[in-house]
């Protein structure tokens, strides 16, 4: 009976392990698939506030340009959540960089959403709490 019951246990622990595992798998495929659908609301969300133009230009490129309400410079905002908003000239050459962003562990839609309506907004306050950065060779 002993002898058994020391035969089982390694047993015993390899399917608890399994089952362990496979739950662990599940969680995880679970988790991506709760973030697809987070990544999916936020370029949604974000196409609605779109112009028609940009939205092409989205759809093109992922970037959309969008014109300060203070100064009438031009911006590209690229996907992403930052650094991906650049000053443009009359060129189409990217000049400078902007890094700025809302707080919180928001997707990469709700970023460039939150960031096109406060250059068109309020472009004075959003570049004054904005990181600068150099551009290279870059359009």
């Amino acid at each position: 009976m002993f002898v058994h019951r020391l035969i089982s246990v390694p047993l015993n622990l390899w399917r608890m392990w399994v089952a362990g595992t496979r739950k662990v798998r599940a969680l995880r495929e679970r988790r991506k698939v709760i973030e697809d659908v987070r990544k999916a609301r936020g370029i949604t969300l974000l196409r609605e506030w779109l112009s028609p133009e940009q939205q092409a230009q989205f759809d093109a490129h992922r970037h959309f340009d969008v014109i300060g309400c203070d100064t009438g410079t031009r911006y590209r905002i690229r996907h992403g959540a930052a650094p991906n908003v650049h000053e443009i000239d009359a060129a189409g050459r990217s000049v400078i960089g902007w890094c700025f962003a809302p707080s919180g562990p928001l997707v990469a839609g709700d970023v460039m959403l939150a960031q096109k309506i406060a250059l068109e907004a309020n472009e004075r306050a959003a570049l004054a709490i904005a990181n600068r950065f150099p551009i290279g060779d870059r359009t």
